[in-house]
């Protein structure tokens, strides 16, 4: 197991130690909805960045990184604004609530589309082609922004087209790589898509045809809530992309197309947020409370294991098409596969942990519905730096001598 601890690097004795409070913002009035930061454009000489955050009281607030000064409140917005997006390249940044709004550096609005829908978009992200792709309930739409030319001085978005492939309302969305993004729904759909002629790539989700030869117990572990496959988040790298659903985690590759690796029950409740730290680990975090540490790693397929033709066949649902496993499966018998191995489990909270940011320098910031903000570092790298720093000093008082 890895040894990570709270605080300063030194095991916690009794109470944790308590870090220095830099910045509070207050200024919303119901809870955060989204945040983004906007950093200053690399032509400028004087780095200047913003941080932006959205609310369910219908207002976004700009603030000042530096000092934690408001820099304006922009409260016109019709409903709650769900996502924010920056367009770095165009100097510009994005508001999803019921419409999608597109406003400058100076806070001026620049062009805005009509009311889409009453819930409004879940997500947003850019594409290649001046393009964002928005999540509205079970549809993705795109739209392409139009900047001032000599023709036209004005901004304009325009919808382009609607991806109406899912079945049901869309939770996730994140950008592969230039020329691919993902979502996940709900039922636990996972489609990958062209970013760039906004077809699929590959379409995978869990089928619900219980065999009738189950028995009872069976039965009841097929009929549980949907939320328990609802895709709640992703993350990704250049081969896989990681999925948080419902209580487990799933590493789907996208050259093979398909999942290599899985653990169903990574957590005892939802999953809320992923994300991938160096050597092939994973961090994943949950309702239950819990953080915890996984590894990928390779392992030997055994021959007579089946071979998944679904993204969640590997739940246990639905039928194996065995006319069509089989030359799946002689492909595959000697195939390596993978494993996600337990190897840190950070307890320190005591309820939902919803959301964390890691800093490969500095640790772990987990932040948890207990009113919580715990500072995780890595034992053994903490140890090895605290080493280093006494050969250092010892080497500099000049008591540091060769052994004959």
């Amino acid at each position: 197991m890895l040894r990570w601890l709270i605080g300063g690097g030194r095991e916690p004795q009794g109470l944790a130690e308590t870090g220095e409070k830099l910045l509070e913002l207050n200024g919303h009035t119901q809870k955060i909805t989204a945040i983004v930061t906007f950093p200053s454009l690399e032509s400028c000489e004087e780095k200047h960045q913003l941080i932006l955050t959205a609310s369910a009281d219908r207002t976004v607030i700009v603030w000042d990184s530096e000092n934690g000064r408001q820099v304006q409140r922009i409260s016109c917005f019709q409903s709650t604004v769900k996502c924010l997006t920056v367009l770095q390249r165009l100097d510009v940044w994005l508001s999803g609530g019921n419409d999608l709004c597109v406003w400058n550096r100076k806070l001026d609005l620049l062009c805005k589309t009509s009311h889409l829908s009453d819930t409004g978009i879940s997500a947003l992200v850019e594409i290649p082609k001046n393009c964002v792709v928005a999540a509205v309930g079970k549809e993705l739409i795109i739209f392409r922004l139009v900047a001032p030319t000599e023709g036209s001085l004005e901004w304009d978005i325009l919808e382009v087209k609607r991806l109406l492939d899912h079945q049901d309302n869309i939770l996730s969305l994140i950008n592969v790589n230039d020329l691919s993004f993902v979502t996940g729904s709900h039922i636990g759909e996972l489609i990958i898509w062209d970013a760039l002629d906004w077809t699929v790539q590959a379409y995978e989700r869990n089928f619900w045809d219980p065999s009738p030869q189950l028995d009872t117990q069976q039965e009841i572990k097929l009929c549980q809530k949907s939320n328990d496959i609802s895709i709640h988040h992703f993350t990704c790298d250049e081969e896989n992309v990681f999925a948080a659903v419902g209580r487990g985690l799933y590493v789907y590759n996208l050259q093979m197309k398909r999942v290599i690796a899985c653990q169903k029950t990574a957590h005892d409740s939802n999953v809320l947020h992923i994300a991938r730290l160096p050597n092939r680990q994973l961090i994943s975090c949950s309702e239950d409370g819990s953080v915890r540490i996984w590894e990928l790693r390779e392992k030997q397929q055994l021959a007579a294991e089946p071979v998944p033709t679904g993204f969640f066949n590997m739940w246990g649902f639905g039928r194996v098409n065995k006319q069509a496993s089989q030359p799946v499966k002689k492909q595959q018998e000697n195939a390596t596969s993978c494993s996600l191995e337990l190897i840190g489990d950070l307890i320190g909270h005591s309820s939902s942990v919803e959301v964390f940011l890691y800093f490969e320098d500095h640790g772990l910031v987990t932040c948890s519905a207990d009113h919580l903000i715990i500072l995780w570092k890595n034992g053994e790298r903490e140890s090895g730096l605290r080493s280093l720093r006494l050969f250092q000093k010892l080497e500099e008082n000049g008591d540091l001598y060769l052994a004959v």
